[in-house]
């Protein structure tokens, strides 16, 4: 997640980057969700084998997208990632709100596509009660766990494995994570929009955001442990920000 930056001047420069994370969210929505209606439909009687198809799904989503949208956008697909990003100096904090918008804007278009692909109304919310503390305790180690895997690679130069890595992760901790994983705020928020079986309620979708920036930051420390320093001058792009 946390690629090269885009050419081009600042402005559009910023307006691409944020089309980049608007369309990536909208796919990788449409994956989780439309996967999971699919899982329900090829697999109806058997919710373990549901989820495994879930998972692979949008662990292979998230390799594509991050493949193509690294170089673009640093494809983040998830405001935890932005944050961090900007928390440890790699991206200017005035960009962060139009990323958190655009990965917000995209998850719910995204949702709402899944659902209108499988013959369901464009928006039903959700009736599926995930919360517990054993649920949030999931979801604080599934997305510090994200944050460690993206920005230790990067620290290190490394962000050449980052499509590889997180779509492992993802699809691991899909398994697990007995949240099964969400792991992001905007994408919380668009599950909300379908009472399919990748939904969530509201009232969970508040718990899970707020147990997600928990893990967030302690991720964000964990990396600072893990590898307090860049080991390379990171490249600038035309705006003065990091990649």
């Amino acid at each position: 997640m946390v690629g090269s930056p885009p050419v081009g001047s600042p402005v559009a420069g910023l307006r691409r980057r944020l089309l980049a994370e608007f369309v990536g969210c909208l796919i990788l929505a449409a994956a989780v969700v439309g996967s999971g209606i699919a899982a329900q439909t090829l697999s109806p009687h058997d919710v373990g084998i549901q989820l495994t198809e879930n998972a692979f799904a949008t662990a292979l989503a998230l390799f594509v997208l991050i493949a193509v949208l690294a170089p673009v956008s640093g494809a983040h697909l998830n405001p935890i990632i932005s944050m961090v990003d900007a928390i440890l100096g790699r991206r200017p904090w005035r960009e962060v709100p139009g990323y958190a918008a655009a990965q917000v804007a995209g998850c719910a278009a995204g949702v709402i596509l899944a659902n209108l692909m499988f013959g369901h109304p464009p928006v039903a919310i959700s009736m599926t009660h995930r919360l517990s503390l054993a649920h949030a305790l999931a979801e604080v180690i599934a997305t510090a766990g994200l944050v460690m895997v993206v920005f230790v690679l990067a620290r290190f130069g490394r962000e050449r494995l980052a499509a590889a890595a997180v779509a492992a992760y993802i699809g691991a901790a899909y398994l697990f994570a007995s949240s099964t994983s969400f792991a992001n705020p905007a994408i919380t928020l668009g599950r909300t929009l379908s009472n399919t079986f990748a939904g969530i309620d509201p009232i969970s979708a508040a718990g899970f955001i707020v147990a997600q920036l928990v893990g967030g930051v302690a991720g964000c420390v964990l990396v600072r442990a893990l590898a307090p320093r860049q080991t390379r001058a990171p490249v600038l792009d035309q705006e003065g920000a990091h990649p």
